[in-house]
């Protein structure tokens, strides 16, 4: 069985930084891309990034391009989600996600595991 446990959420100003983590279990990590997404109160959840198995490719939704870094260390089963710049349209609960294949994908439907998530805030 497929874990996955974000880290890293909390409150934070506009303009400050975070980093989200997330440490995966019950399959061959560095065989899967794995994604970001996140979901804001009242709204669908949406794509944010993803990086392929190598991690040598990701993909980056336009809104988060330039301020967010996704990257994964497969010696630690870990993907990250390097937050900078952040501004209030960021907060929302951040959910981490396994991919189906080892491609980037910026749909939901590539991917077959999700954590549980972690709250993300910006606000001042």
């Amino acid at each position: 069985q497929v874990q996955l446990v974000e880290s890293g959420g909390g409150l934070v100003q506009p303009g400050d930084s975070l980093r989200l983590s997330c440490a995966a279990s019950g399959r061959t990590f560095s065989s899967y891309a794995m994604g970001w997404f996140r979901q804001a109160p009242g709204k669908e959840r949406e794509f944010v990034a993803s990086v392929s198995w190598s991690g040598r490719s990701t993909a980056y939704a336009d809104s988060v391009k330039g301020r967010f870094t996704i990257s994964r260390d497969n010696a630690k089963n870990t993907v990250y989600l390097q937050m900078n710049s952040l501004k209030p349209e960021d907060t929302a609960v951040y959910y981490c996600a396994n991919g189906k294949t080892g491609v980037v994908r910026n749909q939901g439907n590539g991917y077959d595991y999700w954590g549980q998530g972690t709250q993300v805030t910006v606000s001042s």
